[in-house]
Order: C-alpha cells, then structure tokens, then sequence
C-alpha cells in the first residue's frame, strides 16, 4: 500500500513590521526646575557663609564660654558669638568698646577689668537722659565708675520725637558735665515722630544739636540705625560724625564714614549681667585720643 505523501507544512504569516516609537524624555517641570536651583543656591550661600566666617568658626570651635544668654537659645548664641569673634577678627587694628544703661543693671567694674584679657575695651558710651524728664537710674554711678577705672567715657541722649527739643537738650545739658578728656556728646534718634511731621522732627534734632554744642563746644556725634540714617537723616546732618547700628550677619566691615559701629547687641562680657552692645571706634587709640574734649 503506498502511503500518502506527507504534507508541506504552511508557511507562518510574516509578522508585520512595527515601527518603534521614539522614547519620549520626561519633560520636568519650571517648578522642579526652581526647587533643584533653589537648593544650589542655598548649598552654595552655606559654602559661601562657612567660607567667609572660616575664622570665626575656628576660633569659636576652639573657645569654650561658661556665659549664658538668657534671652538666645543656644543655637542663637552660637551664631552671635561666630559673628562676634569674626568682626574682631577682621578689626584688630581697630579699636573696641560697649555702650550701657540701666537695662545692664549694676555693673561689675572689677571683672570687667579682668575681661579685657579676652576683650580689650577702651571706651564707653552711658545712657545718661531720654526725651523731656527721664534721666537714667545708673547713669551717675556708671559715670563715675567709668572714669575711675580707666575707660574714655561719652555719654548720650535718647532723643523722643514727639516731646520739645529744648526741653530734651536742657535735660541733657543739666544731667551731663563733660570735662577734659570726655568723648563728645551723642544724640540718639531712632525712631519716626507719631503726631508731628518729619520735618518737625528734623527742625528739633537740629535745634538739639545746636544747643548741646553751643554748651558744651563741641559738635555731637549722631547715633542711628543704617536704615534710619539713610531714608531721613543723610540729606540734612552730613556734618556730624557718626555712630551707626548695623546688626547684618552679612555685614563684615565698617564703613569709611562710620565714625563708630554697633555691630552687635548680644555680646556677653565678664561683670555684665545679659546681653550688651559693642562698638568698634574707625581708628586707632591715637586718633580717638585726638577726639575726646581737650578743654575744661
């Protein structure tokens, strides 16, 4: 019997060819866009700041304080301090001192002596009146204490924009006795008048001036912020020195036409209770030895 022919298996249909979709690139979005540059610049603000403050925080991670601020947590002492020793860092041919009031409470003049070993001060300014009838509780003792134990002393006026001037000057004037060896009197205004205009403000701070230098013969020095000074008081008081409080972690230098600078107000130092302020004089002891009253 002959067997049947085997048959021929059918061709398999030709798979169709497909064309391959290019791949699409995941788009990313502006607002990723802005999150991974915002977070470079921040990386790079923090590398910039560490950079800068290299000193500082080498000094600060080789210093160890037995002080406490009752007023800052202890990262925010630690980042005062940091800014603190940078700025001493970069002045030492300068010359340091603290400005005080009643809000120090009674100062321990024994141990601020003994605190210039770490923090040499040479002179202080003391709150003596504010506005029309304030006098300061402390201003006599820490007058006095000032002289006998060595320091240049001035003394201020916390000047109140919406009280007379003359009032304030004649407060001023019968509080304060300046002699020989005194730093010039300070006029502080740092605030903007509530019921009268800047104007007024201006006529009386003037008024003010004249006064106390007709008294005493000598041109006051001006004390104010930056800001304060730069918006109201530049146009009309480019005459007077100036003592400018600028309290910017960015701000590393005294400027040329600062006569003093308040860079910080959370200093602690050895015989005062809490925080203090310290000011850097833009010169060395010769030339603000030149400053101080030579007459009387």
């Amino acid at each position: 019997m002959k067997r049947p022919a085997p048959s021929k298996k059918a061709p398999l249909p030709k798979r169709p060819q497909t064309k391959r979709k290019p791949v699409k690139k995941k788009k990313i979005s502006v607002w990723s866009k802005v999150k991974r540059w915002t977070i470079v610049f921040f990386v790079a603000v923090i590398l910039l700041a560490g950079y800068k403050y290299r000193n500082g925080l080498l000094y600060y991670l080789g210093f160890k304080t037995d002080k406490h601020s009752k007023a800052l947590t202890k990262e925010e002492r630690k980042l005062a301090d940091l800014r603190i020793y940078e700025i001493v860092g970069r002045h030492k041919d300068k010359i340091f001192g603290i400005d005080i009031s009643e809000y120090q409470g009674t100062i321990g003049w024994n141990e601020l002596q003994q605190a210039e070993e770490e923090f040499p001060l040479h002179f202080i300014f003391i709150r003596a009146t504010a506005g029309k009838d304030k006098t300061d509780s402390k201003f006599k003792k820490n007058w006095k204490h000032s002289k006998e134990n060595g320091y240049l002393r001035g003394a201020y006026h916390y000047y109140r924009p919406d009280e007379n001037s003359i009032i304030q000057a004649n407060n001023f004037i019968k509080t304060v006795q300046l002699t020989k060896g005194d730093l010039p009197p300070v006029l502080d205004i740092e605030k903007i008048p509530r019921t009268q205009s800047l104007d007024s403000l201006k006529t009386g701070l003037q008024r003010w001036l004249d006064i106390v230098e007709r008294h005493y013969g000598v041109k006051p020095i001006i004390y104010s912020g930056e800001s304060f000074y730069t918006d109201f008081l530049k146009k009309e008081f480019t005459d007077y020195n100036l003592w400018i409080a600028n309290y910017s972690f960015f701000e590393e230098e005294i400027h040329k036409e600062w006569l003093f600078w308040q860079f910080t107000d959370k200093a602690q130092i050895k015989g005062i209770d809490g925080n203090v302020d310290v000011n850097i004089y833009n010169g060395n002891l010769e030339s603000l030895m030149e400053l101080v009253i030579s007459g009387k």
